[in-house]
Formats: C-alpha cells, structure tokens, sequence
C-alpha cells in the first residue's frame, strides 16, 4: 500500500506544473549540513514498468538525514528520516513505517535498491562507483544528475535535476 501511494503521488508531482519556492539550497562544502532541494525520477524497467518522479529535499549525509517528497502544489507526499540503525517513512495519510535502515526503507518505498550512499557523493560531485550502476555527473554543474543501472536486473534509471 505503501508502494503504491508513493509511486502514484510521485507519479503525479511531475506533471509539469510550477513547484512553489522552497528554501535556498547551500552548497555540498560541509557534509553533516548537506541540502539539495530540486526533482527527481526514478524509473525501474521491470514488467510493468515502473516509474515515479516528484519535488524533493534533501538534508544531512548518508548517516543521518531527511528526504522530502513533495506535490506540485507543496503538499507533502512522504517524509524519510534516518539515523545509524533506523529509518523512518512518514506519509501523508499519516502512516508510520520503522525499518533498521536507509537501504531498507529505500528499496521498500521504491521496489528496488538505490545507492543512498553514493548518490550523496554524487550530489556533492564525487563519482563513486557502485556495482552494477553509471553515474553520470558531466551536467552536475547545470544542476543535472543521472545514474543508470545495468546490473541487478530490472535496469533502473535516478535523475535529479536540483533549484538554482
């Protein structure tokens, strides 16, 4: 249930609609005081394929952090915090879910694994390889990031496009 309602509310928050201002993003100097506020998709190529994309920010580091997901109009779609051996997924029915950590609570809400680590290096410029997955950070000064992955199967698809 879960699944879903964050696959059809992200489904919807890329519409194409104008995202209201959010909070200036700071630069990715000082790890433990990361943010990066922009949109995002993640498309799995599994049968049916799927794909899900939405506003977000993003606060903290691959310890201990906080993602947003949010709707055209600003409503919060889904809250993720963590810390060292817990995470959180907070909708907004107002459901709670507790899982032992990030990578958990990840590739339940989405339907597969996604290198949170990694995708902070990434954010930050770093091209930290991942097995199985190509991040390509040759826009990343624009403000775009895409990561690919070919192995596990289904392949899967993250890009990020961040606010100025």
């Amino acid at each position: 249930m879960t699944r879903r309602l964050l696959a059809l509310g992200l489904a919807a928050v890329m519409a194409g609609c104008a995202q209201p201002p959010r909070a200036p993003v700071q630069e990715a100097g000082a790890m433990a005081s990361a943010q990066w506020a922009g949109r995002l998709a993640l498309q799995i190529e599994s049968d049916p394929p799927q794909y899900s994309s939405g506003a977000f920010e993003l606060k903290g580091n691959a310890a201990a952090g906080e993602l947003g997901l949010f709707t055209p109009l600003g409503g919060t779609v889904a809250v993720m915090a963590w810390s060292p051996g817990h995470a959180t997924l907070r909708t907004a029915n107002g459901e709670t879910r507790n899982f032992e950590s990030l990578d958990a609570l990840v590739t339940q809400a989405t339907g597969t694994a996604v290198p949170v680590t990694a995708l902070f290096d990434w954010l930050a410029g770093t091209d930290t390889p991942v097995p199985g997955w190509q991040a390509d950070l040759s826009q990343l000064p624009g403000g775009r990031l895409s990561a690919r992955r070919s192995a596990p199967q289904p392949p899967v698809q993250l890009r990020v496009i961040l606010d100025k």
